[in-house]
């Protein structure tokens, strides 16, 4: 009977003490996961962004953008945000890499040395940044002091991501994740070469996966996603990739406060419900887009804004309490009265911040002479400009192509709209203008086709819709369009000849499928000159100057049924 009370005693011991354990892992648990923040206490925090920096490290010819002006109006800004007891994160919406000379030939190094030294906290993996294959990108990845981040890039075959996929900040005991996305179109976009081994997958599937993830281990107060993808007006994206529209939509409301983009290059303020302003103007108000409860800001390009988005969180909200893009610089032409302009502030003069701008100063000026080398003179404009060479052929684009043709004795040239990159203006033409036009590094390619082959290989190029970057550019090619088909084809205004070898022109982009192209270099055929499309433009301009644009002016060798 004794025995019996104590086993009771016993048993009664262990069912209180696996009680205490329990409760005691409970309160453990409860303790770790309870919010950071205090109740009805509330907190403010700033994020400020760019995006599609492309190289743009130093100021343009006139004092625009630059990154030691960026530094002085974030430094402001870090300090008032401070002051008044808040945070402040600083993020990129990706593309660095490509776009100016002087910072192309250092694998924009001195990009990301600035950078670090205005204080970014994570950045988004543009496809740009595959303009480098993969080794260049780690070196980058070692100057920059901030995170590379893409959720969805992988590398082919396996569950291994190629960058991080996201990032937490405290922003004063408000937990902040930040994850990155980067556009799929991006296999399609960089040279194949530079993307062997890598793949990227579908932005929405890979967001609903990682925001799982974060929400359920790390529990945060905010989700931000720091995409380059675009923004496109009403999700209307085309034969381009989703964009950020897109993904707030496709996700469960609440899921993401705020996506800081990229890609696009376009500021993003509305003017209505998933209406952009089209024209804005710098340091007028801007609004962003707001889809599904989730804030969509971008900063147009180069550095020439920094959004900044002022948040207020009180217990569990998050308000967007102001928004605005301030410009660095930008200026425009006002009228003298007199029949001359001069160029004027939209807002005002920002200083340099002069320790970042002695430090970048050596990099601006290395190489210098070598790019400053006359090649030629031009009459008139070649026009290079986004809103053009991605919706018509322009003289530029048939400039270029006739120094390919040149090159390699070819019959056509076809090369895509976006790999046109700038304008050239009047005047003596330097080799660092033509960098400035075509600054990828391709290689001048050609290859032959019957005149058949040639005309299922027009079809797939003029599939490219307006406003892509696989916009198609044609020299000594006319023929009549109807829908899908193509007739009346004509080559140097010869009928074409179904049976006869034809010479193509292009890059080595697109002969590797570049934009979805037919993929041309497996072709028996198919010969890599070597030659880099500058150099080929450069000598095209030493051989012909002065080269008068009028001479370029494209005719209407498309002819829509």
């Amino acid at each position: 009977m004794n025995g019996l009370k104590l086993n009771k005693k016993l048993t009664l011991l262990f069912i209180l003490g696996l009680f205490s354990v329990n409760a005691i892992a409970a309160v453990a648990t409860k303790q770790s996961i309870a919010p950071t923040w205090e109740k009805n206490k509330p907190y403010s925090f700033t994020i400020l962004h760019t995006n599609d920096h492309h190289g743009r490290f130093w100021q343009n010819d006139i004092g625009e953008y630059g990154l030691a002006a960026q530094k002085t109006v974030v430094d402001e800004i870090r300090k008032e945000v401070t002051a008044k007891g808040g945070k402040l994160l600083l993020l990129s919406g990706g593309d660095i890499n490509t776009g100016v000379p002087e910072s192309d030939v250092l694998q924009a190094k001195p990009d990301f040395i600035g950078m670090n030294e205005i204080g970014y906290d994570a950045m988004a993996v543009g496809n740009h940044e595959f303009d480098h294959p993969l080794s260049i990108i780690r070196d980058q990845q070692k100057w920059a002091h901030f995170p590379f981040l893409s959720a969805n890039t992988y590398f082919k075959g396996t569950n291994n991501r190629v960058f991080d996929a996201y990032k937490m900040f405290d922003l004063n005991g408000i937990k902040v994740a930040v994850f990155g996305l980067t556009t799929d179109d991006t296999i399609y976009l960089a040279s194949p070469k530079n993307t062997d081994g890598v793949e990227f997958r579908q932005t929405l599937p890979e967001a609903q996966k990682i925001i799982a993830q974060i929400k359920k281990t790390e529990r945060p107060d905010m989700i931000i996603a720091v995409t380059h993808m675009g923004h496109f007006e009403n999700g209307e994206h085309g034969t381009m990739a989703p964009g950020d529209v897109e993904l707030a939509r496709g996700l469960e409301t609440g899921d993401l406060d705020m996506i800081v983009g990229g890609h696009s290059q376009n500021p993003v303020c509305m003017a209505s419900s998933n209406k952009r302003i089209t024209e804005y103007v710098p340091g007028t108000p801007c609004s962003p887009d707001q889809q599904n409860g989730t804030w969509i800001v971008q900063a147009h390009e180069w550095g020439k804004y920094v959004g900044r988005a002022d948040f207020v969180f009180l217990n569990g909200k998050i308000t967007l309490q102001n928004y605005q893009l301030i410009p660095i610089n930008l200026k425009k032409e006002v009228d003298n009265g007199n029949d001359t302009k001069k160029l004027e502030y939209y807002t005002k003069q920002i200083a340099q911040d002069e320790q970042l701008f002695e430090k970048l100063k050596p990099y601006q000026e290395q190489g210098k002479q070598q790019l400053l080398v006359k090649s030629g003179e031009l009459i008139g404009r070649l026009e290079g400009e986004r809103s053009v060479v991605r919706y018509q052929q322009s003289n530029l684009g048939q400039l270029l192509l006739s120094a390919f043709i040149e090159k390699t004795h070819a019959d056509v040239g076809i090369m895509a709209g976006g790999m046109i990159r700038d304008s050239l203006i009047e005047g003596d033409i330097t080799y660092r203008d033509i960098l400035k036009v075509e600054p990828f590094g391709n290689s001048v390619v050609y290859f032959e086709l019957t005149g058949s082959e040639l005309i299922d290989y027009l079809k797939v190029a003029l599939s490219k819709k307006q406003g892509s970057g696989g916009f198609t550019h044609l020299k000594n090619i006319t023929l009549t369009r109807s829908g899908n088909n193509i007739e009346e084809v004509k080559i140097n205004n010869e009928p074409i000849d179904l049976q006869k070898m034809y010479r193509v022109a292009t890059l080595d982009f697109l002969a590797a499928g570049g934009d979805g192209y037919p993929i041309m270099n497996k072709l028996p055929t198919f010969v890599d000159t070597g030659y880099r499309e500058a150099d080929a433009v450069r000598q095209y301009f030493e051989e012909h100057s002065p080269i008068n644009a009028a001479d370029y002016e494209p005719t209407q060798f498309i002819i829509d049924k």
